[in-house]
């Protein structure tokens, strides 16, 4: 592979659900899904905007729920539906 395509590789940046962001691994928030709109409104609410610095810190044992999640210097707990509401893109 050359470096050129590696390169090309790194800057294309995939979309996908809080839900689906590995453990420690660093986010931005990019969007919302528009799905449930007072559950966005409820989000927003306690501090997730786009733009924001995410990473899941741990995930309940059963079915993956609640998931902790690190929102600037804030823990919060979010159920795993309300995490894939949120879009984000990885940050490395």
């Amino acid at each position: 592979m050359s470096c050129n395509t590696v390169l090309l590789l790194r800057m294309i940046q995939t979309t996908i659900s809080l839900d689906q962001l590995p453990n420690l691994k660093p986010a931005k928030i990019s969007g919302f899904c528009m799905a449930q709109e007072r559950l966005i409104e409820k989000l927003r609410e306690i501090g997730f905007a786009e733009g924001d610095e995410v990473e899941i810190l741990h995930r309940g044992l059963l079915g993956g729920s609640p998931i902790s999640v690190r929102l600037d210097r804030c823990i919060i707990a979010l159920r795993k539906s309300e995490a894939a509401q949120i879009q984000v893109i990885c940050l490395s």
